[in-house]
């Protein structure tokens, strides 16, 4: 049966939107990941310590946090293509200062200045799935988009790395930025231009409307809860895992550095397998509970990994399939119980949550270590899994009730 032309045109269409928001995704975080696939090489060259390389993460997740609702509010009023145009000038802006930072202070304040594009990104991608991918494909759109984020961890990890090697770090970070460049013309030559907005529209995104908006703020808050605990978490996992390997595990740094290459991989599978499945009719609802669950079965195999050799593979890829898809799976619930003018602030609203997590758990991970060991702070990070689960069963109760 031969295909209609119009539809082979919108499926190209939905193609390159979902490839330009994955980008977009992936370069949102790029300045946290490069800081510290690049760390080994900042650290001696800028004269910084473990500690003050790590407080960078907590500076841009803190940032992220506490600019999400602005930037929610902005990509209702402005629309999603200036404001990912904006993401990415701000991107490219910030690698463009820590390649040329000369010290402490100013890579700093480019990690803060790279918290502004995090806090712009769910909200201005979701928005534009909204605008412009139909309705039966926006699932499987938004956990694509979603594994951008593992995507340019991973471009961070291995080809800017070896970037880094052969012309240094500072090449290696400019490169990064010039990337940013031409994602923002493939932003604006792909994406629909925003419609103007009318006083009445930005009243109706700024104040919100009728019992839809209600709804959606039940939900939303419960989203909130969910991810802060879930971010927290990830955030020890990914800041920590490597670390793990290599201390406890007996592992060389180059098989430990593995261990996060592969929980990236799994992040991605399941990011985007989690993310179809929850299009499924009432799918979405109780997918972030049995999320949850997974997550904190997989932190606990990694409390007992040290017992039974190659059991961390295990868990690694646990981790990725259920722990990075939570996310993923809220902002699906996110795009399906929006209120009409509200995508851009529910969405940052749940990302806030997520962010904040990642700014308190790794501190709270690293604190506790010394003085319980590795095991049983895995058995910590299954209980801020299993928190996030207890949230999202009761959150699915409800709103089934």
């Amino acid at each position: 049966m031969q295909t209609h032309p119009q539809v082979r045109a919108d499926r190209v269409a939905t193609v390159s939107v979902a490839g330009v928001l994955t980008a977009a995704m992936g370069f949102s975080m790029l300045q946290l990941f490069l800081v510290g696939a690049l760390g080994p090489r900042i650290v001696p060259d800028l004269g910084l310590s473990a500690a003050m390389l790590g407080f960078t993460t907590t500076v841009g997740f803190g940032t992220a946090a506490l600019l999400s609702p602005m930037a929610g509010r902005a990509v209702d009023v402005l629309g999603p293509r200036r404001c990912l145009v904006a993401l990415l000038g701000l991107v490219a802006l910030a690698l463009g200062l820590i390649a040329a930072a000369p010290g402490y202070a100013v890579l700093l304040v480019a990690v803060g200045l790279g918290g502004l594009p995090q806090a712009l990104a769910n909200p201005a991608t979701n928005k534009a799935i909204l605008a412009v991918i139909p309705a039966a494909q926006r699932a499987g759109a938004t956990g694509t988009k979603q594994s951008g984020v593992q995507l340019g961890a991973i471009a961070a990890g291995l080809p800017l790395t070896a970037l880094a090697a052969v012309a240094g770090w500072r090449v290696s970070v400019l490169v990064a930025a010039g990337s940013a460049v031409l994602v923002t013309l493939w932003v604006w030559w792909t994406l629909p231009t925003d419609p103007p907005r009318r006083k009445s529209e930005i009243h109706t995104a700024a104040m919100g409307s009728t019992i839809d908006a209600v709804t959606a703020a039940s939900v939303v808050r419960w989203l909130a809860v969910y991810s802060l605990f879930l971010g927290a978490g990830m955030a020890s996992i990914n800041t920590y895992l490597a670390l793990f390997g290599e201390r406890r595990l007996g592992l060389s740094a180059a098989t430990a550095g593995t261990l996060v290459a592969v929980l990236g991989v799994a992040g991605i599978a399941g990011r985007i397998g989690w993310a179809r499945v929850a299009s499924r009719p009432g799918m979405a609802v109780v997918l972030p509970a049995g999320l949850g669950v997974g997550s904190a079965g997989a932190a606990g195999l990694m409390a007992v990994a040290p017992l039974v050799n190659g059991l961390v593979w295990v868990a690694v890829v646990a981790v990725g399939t259920f722990g990075m898809a939570g996310n993923a799976v809220s902002m699906v619930l996110v795009i399906q119980r929006a209120a009409p003018g509200r995508a851009g602030r529910d969405s940052a609203l749940v990302s806030a949550g997520f962010f904040a997590g990642f700014a308190v758990g790794p501190p709270v991970f690293g604190a506790v270590v010394p003085s319980i060991g590795y095991s049983s702070s895995w058995l910590l990070v299954a209980a801020e899994f299993m928190t996030a689960a207890g949230v999202a069963a009761v959150w699915a109760l409800r709103d089934r009730a």
